[in-house]
């Protein structure tokens, strides 16, 4: 009755604990959220405000497929004034939310049966896409030993006369991993070598930490297209700008590729909200922009809290994020799977975490994903229930 691909697209388990956790807060019960990928904080009042003149001012019909001319050159001018690099705004592309860019770059690059290499950590839906498109998505596993980046070795040894290209994210979902310039460099160089494109999902960008390591090319490193003016650049309003809800994001691509990607934009999406697009300007104004990086230093502020916390109960974090608001953390010395550590934690304890088993097969039952997208309070409480969990799961096995 349905279509075959429906067989391949598992179910995202965090929605699950999600579910489970708006049920115990329908009870009464006090649920502490570390599942919640997603900014805890309103957008900015003047984005909000831009948006309710928008529809004051009757901005309410279609726009250009690829989005405002006014906003694809306000992207432009973001990317020379937060990385010292001219791009033309006719390369940007405006889309329905991150998603949407994905969805348009796997139907201009792929073909039924390519292959599509992706990062095992990674962001679980990225590979429905490339489905949808009858490719088939290829997942390299990175380890804790790598810093969760997939080497160079490792890609070649994947590559295979159907493979079309590479999906990269730096900072990366579950581990907030960013790639360092001359990594990613040479991911490039072996992708061109093979005649193959990379994607990179900027979509943390902005999100970045101030306290980067010690001899690390990140601290003058903003983005792939300081690198290659070839990348496919995705990136979103979601995440650093707090617009999650609008649903708008965009993509910096090859010139030549613009062309090609206008009709499938036409057909699949008609143009972004139009709406969302007339808030978005307001983004990049200062007093927006002071509001996106006080918000960026709260960040790092909970990680820090949250970070230190696990580590005096005994957890482990392989790798401490560079930038995006999750930390990836060992949990095998419990004893327990990731998936059992979650549910057992949500059901015992209501305090709600994600399995590594939702971003990939890598030892995925190691490892849990903390968001620390919720406020120092509950961070306390959240750690607080854990000390607790730990204590008497670690009784009943003695």
């Amino acid at each position: 009755m349905y279509a075959d691909r429906l067989q391949e697209i598992a179910p995202f388990r965090v929605m699950e604990l999600m579910e489970r956790a708006k049920e115990l807060e329908s009870r009464g019960k006090r649920v502490v959220h570390f599942e919640v990928g997603e900014p805890d904080f309103a957008t900015a009042p003047s984005v909000i405000a831009a948006g309710q003149r928008a529809l004051a001012d009757g901005h309410t019909k279609y726009t250009q497929a690829l989005g405002l001319p006014e906003l694809r050159a306000r992207i432009a001018d973001y990317y020379l004034d937060n990385a010292g690099i001219r791009i033309a705004s006719e390369r940007v592309v405006v889309t329905s939310g991150a998603s949407g860019g994905l969805l348009l770059l796997c139907g201009l690059l792929l073909n039924a049966d390519d292959e599509l290499l992706m990062s095992d950590p990674g962001y679980p839906c990225n590979e429905v896409f490339a489905r949808l498109t009858g490719a088939k998505p290829v997942k390299v596993a990175a380890d804790a030993a790598s810093g969760f980046q997939i080497s160079c070795a490792a890609v070649q040894a994947a590559w295979t006369p159907r493979t079309r290209g590479l999906l990269l994210a730096s900072p990366a979902n579950p581990t907030g991993v960013m790639i360092s310039a001359a990594h990613l460099r040479d991911l490039l160089a072996l992708c061109q070598g093979n005649q193959g494109v990379v994607i990179l999902d900027e979509i943390y960008q902005g999100l970045v930490y101030d306290d980067q390591p010690d001899g690390s090319d990140l601290a003058g490193y903003r983005t792939g297209l300081q690198l290659s003016s070839e990348i496919f650049i995705l990136n979103s309003f979601s995440k650093y700008f707090g617009m999650t809800g609008w649903r708008l994001g965009w993509m910096v691509m090859p010139e030549a590729a613009v062309r090609a990607v206008t009709p499938l934009a036409q057909n699949l999406f008609i143009s972004p909200s139009s709406i969302a697009q007339h808030a978005a300007l307001a983004a990049f104004e200062p007093d927006a922009m002071a509001v996106h990086e006080q918000r960026r230093k709260t960040f790092q502020q909970r990680r820090d809290l949250l970070a230190r916390g696990l580590q005096a109960l005994g957890l482990h974090i392989p790798v401490l994020p560079a930038g995006a608001f999750y930390l990836y953390v060992d949990v095998s010395s419990t004893g327990l799977s990731s998936t059992e550590f979650c549910w057992r934690l949500i059901d015992e304890y209501h305090v709600a975490a994600t399995p590594g088993s939702d971003f990939g097969a890598a030892e995925a039952d190691r490892y849990v994903r903390f968001a620390y997208t919720t406020g120092e309070d509950d961070i306390a409480l959240g750690l607080e229930r854990l000390a607790m969990a730990l204590q008497r799961w670690a009784d009943r096995c003695d």
